[in-house]
């Protein structure tokens, strides 16, 4: 279902899950455009009330990745979503271009992060760092397309920028992650850079409904200017 500047991929009671754009931020002060602020309008113009509606917001992507997010109606919807990504319930799955071609074609990628202070970045560090956390993904190779690498990966740790520094330490910066070393374009042309998007969309989100307590599996839409391989081996 679009509505205005997302698209709602699963919305059963407080459980709600949308297709994020890329460039847009998840979250911003009242003002400032952001998908939580997009949402609670939506929520406002379907059921006016006096007061302003809940949302809560379990998990975070990079403003410019898009993809499948989950978000809570309620309070007690937002306690059991939450609790669920802290015991790492929840299966998150990600398509992204890399550059060149990453070998072996499978493979788990293991490595300490830290938060650099003071900046909007992340670096890998030594495994005896103390302000490092280790981050541990997996990935698979569903082709390759113009010297770039389309990866499935599955995070088995939520760092900052994870997949992005991961990729990046190892000579396969994502396709127009700039601030991580990528000299190569992709997406929109764009004259602002913070709207720019880089190759990583949130494929697949796997979680349990907080209400009914069944199993949902969303898939979320590559956007209209992701490529399309002419060997049939992606779907949209």
């Amino acid at each position: 279902m679009e509505q205005t500047g997302f698209s709602i991929l699963y919305h059963n009671g407080p459980c709600l899950v949308v297709n994020k754009p890329s460039g847009l931020l998840t979250q911003a002060p009242p003002g400032i455009d952001s998908l939580e602020n997009r949402i609670r309008l939506w929520l406002a113009a379907s059921d006016p009330k006096p007061f302003a509606p809940y949302l809560g917001v379990p998990h975070r992507l990079d403003r410019p990745a898009s993809g499948a997010m989950v978000f809570a109606l309620s309070a007690k919807a937002a306690r059991k979503i939450s609790k669920q990504f802290e015991r790492r319930q929840v299966r998150k799955i990600y398509w992204t271009l890399a550059a060149g071609r990453v070998a072996p074609e499978a493979g788990v990628w293991m490595d300490h992060i830290r938060k650099i202070p003071g900046e909007p970045r992340a670096e890998i560090v030594e495994r005896d760092h103390p302000e490092g956390r280790a981050a541990i993904l997996s990935y698979r190779t569903l082709t390759v397309w113009n010297d770039a690498s389309w990866l499935e990966v599955e995070l088995q740790t939520g760092r900052t920028h994870q997949i992005r520094v991961q990729a990046a330490r190892r000579g396969h910066a994502i396709l127009g992650d700039v601030f991580y070393g990528s000299d190569r374009a992709f997406g929109p042309a764009c004259d602002d850079p913070r709207l720019a998007a880089i190759a990583l969309h949130a494929r697949r989100l796997e979680l349990t409904d907080p209400t009914s307590r069944e199993a949902v599996a969303v898939t979320a839409p590559l956007p209209d200017y992701w490529p399309v391989p002419s060997d049939g081996t992606i779907e949209h």
